[in-house]
């Protein structure tokens, strides 16, 4: 394994010159240049990639952090990511962390090394504190809704989703409403909270706390959902759904009860993914590839020290039979 210095002196050239070569810099006469790359297949030569980073000051690589990559809701975020950055000649290093604080923290520090030139963070577990002196020195987006001006962020606007299918619930008649989340504290689902009982107090509608399940996330928490649900004593006659998947699995687990959907119980979804329209569930249509998009935009606007702006981004419901 040849290095430049060994290079050089072979092909007759200076070291600046293999440095432009291996840079693909335009200003390298052509005789010169295919003795540079003749030497290098002689020799074997590969770069040290992380040398170059450095000395270019970027790696062309964005890092994306998820906690879980199976999960529908992050696959259709990855998407938008993924598309906005092939088209700009941009790889995705992917860091899925299980909501793990330590592997939060080995994502953060990929930054300070320099080994990704920015970092988009999905959903995060770590304190926002942490998260902004990161962010002062690196591109750093969050896909949340966040009070701090500092912090850039693409978002849907939860609380309002929450809210349209409370009073879309309300309009056809349902009084009991409940709602199941996945992680209760948080922001997106402080959001859902905050939004559920103020638009069930504005309707003057009773709130019961055990109408509330958490921990919610794939079809087995659905299935776990019904079976809470059937201890009740005083049951909801519906219930919002953060995840269509959590939702697939009320249904199956309601049909071997013979719970009818939606006469014993009523379900509106959040994501509209493609399950939803096979199982003709109402659902609220989540932008979610979008803000795999934009997330990326906003990760350009930062690098070129532009003024990042909060991008909030609106869900539209979907109606099927579940209601």
């Amino acid at each position: 394994m040849g290095n430049i210095k060994k290079i050089a002196e072979l092909s007759g050239v200076s070291v600046t010159t293999v440095s432009r070569v291996l840079n693909n810099h335009p200003y390298v006469k052509e005789d010169k240049r295919k003795a540079v790359l003749e030497t290098i297949n002689k020799l074997n030569y590969s770069q040290n990639l992380n040398a170059v980073h450095l000395s270019r000051g970027k790696t062309s690589m964005i890092g994306v952090m998820v906690p879980y990559i199976a999960v529908p809701y992050y696959g259709n975020l990855l998407e938008g990511i993924g598309e906005a950055a092939l088209k700009n000649n941009y790889s995705i290093n992917l860091f899925q962390t299980n909501y793990d604080e330590k592997k939060e923290m080995e994502a953060l520090e990929k930054l300070k090394s320099k080994q990704v030139d920015g970092m988009i963070i999905c959903s995060h577990t770590a304190n926002m504190d942490i998260i902004r002196k990161y962010a002062e020195e690196h591109p750093i987006i969050v896909c949340e809704k966040v009070a701090e001006k500092n912090i850039a962020a693409v978002y849907i606007d939860h609380y309002s989703a929450f809210r349209q299918g409370i009073d879309f619930l309300h309009e056809n008649g349902y009084k009991k409403i409940g709602y199941c989340v996945n992680r209760a504290k948080s922001l997106n689902s402080k959001l859902r909270e905050k939004a559920f009982y103020e638009g069930l107090a504005e309707l003057d509608l009773h709130v019961a706390k055990e109408w509330v399940f958490d921990n919610c996330l794939t079809i087995e928490d659905g299935k776990r959902v019904v079976k809470e649900f059937l201890e009740l004593e005083d049951r909801p006659s519906a219930l919002l759904v953060t995840s269509d998947q959590v939702a697939a699995g009320i249904m199956t687990e309601a049909r071997r009860h013979k719970l009818n959907i939606p006469e014993d119980l009523a379900l509106l979804s959040y994501d509209n993914h493609p399950i939803s329209e096979a199982l003709e569930l109402t659902t609220m249509d989540l932008p979610i590839v979008e803000m795999g998009r934009r997330s990326f935009q906003l990760f350009q606007q930062l690098k070129e020290k532009k003024q990042e702006t909060p991008i909030e981004l609106k869900a539209k419901l979907v109606i099927r039979s579940t209601v």
